[in-house]
C-alpha cells in the first residue's frame, strides 16, 4: 500500500511547475561530484531564476514521462531538448506571479492553498494540518515547497482568471452570444450521456510494451467472445484508488456516467460507435491502455435552447487560448528580462525578446530606466 504522502506528493505536484529560488545556493552532484554552486539563469524584473530551479524541473519532467512508461535514457533525452522551453516556461510563471501582486490576489491565493492543505488532510485521515506535515517531513517532503508550489499555481490560474477570461466573458454583448448561438446551435443541445466501465493496464514501472499491449488485445479478445467484464476487470484492471488499492476489485472497473463532451477525445472518439454491452478497441494513453465498456446510453436532446451564460463560456473558451497568449506577450514586452549569455540563443526566440534589449543592454535598461521601479515595488510585497 502506497504511503499517504506519496500520494499527496503526487496530488500537489501534478501538472505543477517547481517553484523559485530567490537566492544563492548550492547543491551536490550525485556520484561524490564536487559541490556546485548555483547560479543566475535570468532576471525578470527584480526577481531571479536559479540554475537550482531549472533542475528541479528537468528532474520532475523526467519523472513524469517515466511514469508514463518511457524508459530513464529517452526520458532524459527529451527533456533535455526541450531544456529551452522549461526555461521560458519558467520566466512565464514568474511574470504571472509578480502580475499576481500587482493585481493584489496573494490573500486570496493563500485561502486558496490552505483550503486545499485542509482537504487533503481529511481526505488522507489526519486530525490537523500540523499532524499532516509532521508525516510529511518524515517522508523527506519540506510542507513550505508544497504551498509555494500551491501557491504559484493557483496565482497562476487566478490572474489568467481574472485578467483575461473575465475580461472575455464579460466583454460579449448580448446581440454578439445570440448570433454565436445561432450559427453554433449544435453546441447548445443537450449532449448525449454514457455510462462507461473500465480495464485499465499500466506502463508504469513495464519496461516491455508490447507485452502489456500484447495482454491488452487478449482481454479485448476474451470480452468479445462472451466473456464476464466485471470478472476480467477484477482480475486485470490496475487503476488505483488514493490509498493504493485497485479500484476494480471493488467496483468491477465502473468509471461513471458523463457528458461525451466532456469525455477526452481519444475516448470519446473510441466508444462513438460502441453498442450498450460493447467494448472499444484498445485505447493508448499517456499512463497505458484502456478498454471501455458503453454500460448505457442517453440519447442528446433534439431541442437547442439559448442560455446567455452557457454561450458565453463557450465563446470564452473558444477565444481564450489566443487571448492569453497575446497577454503573456504583452507581460513579456513590458518586463525586464534578461538572460544568462548561454541560454538566450535558444531560449530568447521563444519567449520573442531581443536579446540586445534588454538581455544585453547597458544601464538605460535597467528596470528602473524601463519604468519598473514602482511595479518591483508591488512584487516584493509578501
Amino acid at each position: 500500500m502506497k504511503s499517504k504522502l506519496t500520494i499527496f506528493a503526487w496530488t500537489a505536484f501534478v501538472a505543477v511547475a517547481v517553484m523559485f529560488s530567490s537566492g544563492l545556493s548550492a547543491f551536490a552532484q550525485e556520484g561524490g561530484e564536487p559541490i556546485v554552486v548555483d547560479s543566475v539563469i535570468a532576471q525578470v524584473n527584480s526577481d531571479i531564476i536559479m540554475l537550482s530551479s531549472l533542475k528541479r524541473e528537468m528532474k520532475d519532467a523526467v519523472e513524469a514521462f517515466k511514469r508514463q512508461g518511457m524508459p530513464e535514457q529517452k526520458a532524459n533525452e527529451e527533456v533535455t531538448r526541450r531544456q529551452a522551453e522549461i526555461i521560458a516556461n519558467l520566466v512565464d510563471e514568474l511574470l504571472l506571479v509578480q502580475k499576481g501582486k500587482e493585481l493584489n490576489l496573494t490573500d486570496d491565493v493563500e485561502k486558496e492553498v490552505n483550503v486545499e492543505m485542509l482537504r487533503v488532510m481529511k481526505e488522507q485521515g489526519f486530525t490537523t494540518v500540523q499532524q499532516m506535515e509532521e508525516a510529511m517531513r518524515k517522508e523527506q517532503i519540506d510542507p513550505a515547497e508544497i504551498r509555494q508550489t500551491l501557491r504559484t499555481q493557483y496565482m497562476k490560474n487566478a490572474v489568467l482568471s481574472s485578467d483575461v477570461d473575465a475580461k472575455i466573458y464579460n466583454n460579449i454583448t448580448t446581440p454578439e452570444a445570440k448570433d454565436y448561438y445561432e450559427k453554433h446551435k449544435d453546441k447548445f443541445r443537450k449532449p448525449e450521456v454514457v455510462t462507461i466501465s473500465e480495464i485499465f493496464l499500466s506502463l508504469a514501472g513495464k519496461p516491455n510494451e508490447a507485452e502489456v499491449r500484447a495482454k491488452a488485445n487478449q482481454i479485448v479478445a476474451q470480452l468479445r467472445s462472451g466473456a464476464d467484464f466485471k470478472t476480467l476487470a477484477a482480475a486485470n484492471s490496475e487503476r488505483l484508488d488514493q490509498a493504493g488499492n485497485r479500484t476494480a476489485v471493488q467496483n468491477g472497473g465502473a468509471v461513471g456516467r458523463f457528458p461525451v463532451t466532456d469525455l477526452r477525445t481519444e475516448l470519446a472518439n473510441a466508444i462513438k460507435n460502441v453498442p450498450v454491452g460493447g467494448v472499444s478497441d484498445l485505447i493508448r494513453t499517456d499512463e497505458g491502455f484502456e478498454i471501455l465498456r458503453v454500460d448505457e446510453r442517453v440519447p442528446a436532446g433534439d431541442v437547442p435552447t439559448f442560455d446567455e451564460n452557457k454561450v458565453r463560456e463557450a465563446i470564452t473558451i473558444e477565444r481564450r487560448d489566443k487571448e492569453r497568449e497575446a497577454y503573456m506577450k504583452t507581460l513579456r514586452k513590458d518586463a525586464y528580462i534578461k538572460l544568462a549569455k548561454e541560454y538566450e540563443p535558444t531560449v530568447a526566440p521563444i519567449l520573442g525578446i531581443n536579446t540586445a534589449t534588454p538581455a544585453t543592454a547597458s544601464d538605460s535598461t535597467t528596470p528602473e530606466a524601463k519604468g519598473k521601479g514602482k511595479k518591483s515595488d508591488k512584487t516584493k510585497k509578501p
